[in-house]
């Protein structure tokens, strides 16, 4: 493990520092990516790690900081973005900025290292999906659609690269306790007049555990896919909910 390198999307906050935090204590070398380049210096500085500034709505840019990192056997592809609207208030540009991010971001940085993996003969590419990715939620039809269609891509690959060492799963968790969540909890507030716990319960509600999951609890699951003796656990969407 401590001769893996990692690279983590969405690295400076939420979910994705977790799994960053998690992979370097586990004494894998790790990359964190994201947009806001005072963050990451700070969030590199904490854990060891090496970083590189990009927008992964940006092709170009996407492919020149993945020749600048180099080689990794592990990618975990967890950035993301989430608006809700009613389905006829949700314009094309909204399903195009949904897309943009939360599917095209996923794979322009996994065809970054997919190649290097098949070389290697091993390789973990986790895609952080979500419940809205193996269900339907109302008001969010742009997310949803995205998130089932990276959860139909990590299928796909799956299936390409089976005989090549490489693996390729998604973890699917429901409302975790981060600043997305946070965000959506003050849209309920703002739209409905609940009070703030009570937009809390309703959310936690719709997890099996009836509490929000932890960002630790994700990247435990992460950490476990990374390792050897999940070898031949690929092609799956794994929930995380549970109590």
């Amino acid at each position: 493990m401590a001769e893996r390198h990692a690279i983590v999307t969405g690295a400076t906050r939420g979910i994705g520092w977790a799994i960053a935090r998690r992979l370097a204590d586990d004494g894998m070398r790790v990359t964190l990516l994201g947009r806001d380049i005072s963050k990451l210096i700070a969030r590199a500085s904490e854990i060891g790690a090496d970083f590189q500034a990009v927008d992964l709505t940006d092709g170009d840019a996407v492919a020149a900081a993945f020749n600048e990192i180099g080689p990794a056997a592990i990618l975990i592809n967890n950035a993301g973005i989430a608006e809700s609207a009613p389905f006829l208030k949700s314009e094309d540009a909204l399903f195009q900025r949904m897309f943009e991010v939360n599917v095209l971001g996923a794979v322009r940085c996994t065809r970054a290292v997919l190649p290097m993996m098949v070389k290697l003969g091993w390789g973990r590419v986790i895609n952080i999906a979500s419940t809205a990715g193996l269900q339907g939620f109302s008001y969010v039809s742009a997310y949803a659609a995205s998130k089932h269609a990276l959860v139909g891509i990590t299928r796909s690959l799956a299936l390409e690269v089976a005989s090549r060492g490489v693996t390729v799963n998604a973890i699917c968790p429901g409302y975790v306790a981060t600043e997305m969540t946070e965000t959506t909890i003050e849209r309920i507030v703002a739209k409905t007049g609940r009070t703030r716990d009570e937009a809390i319960a309703e959310l936690a509600a719709a997890n099996p555990g009836g509490r929000l999951i932890q960002p630790e609890e994700v990247a435990a699951s992460v950490a476990a896919l990374c390792g050897d003796d999940a070898a031949s656990i690929t092609g799956q969407a794994i929930e995380v909910g549970q109590a």
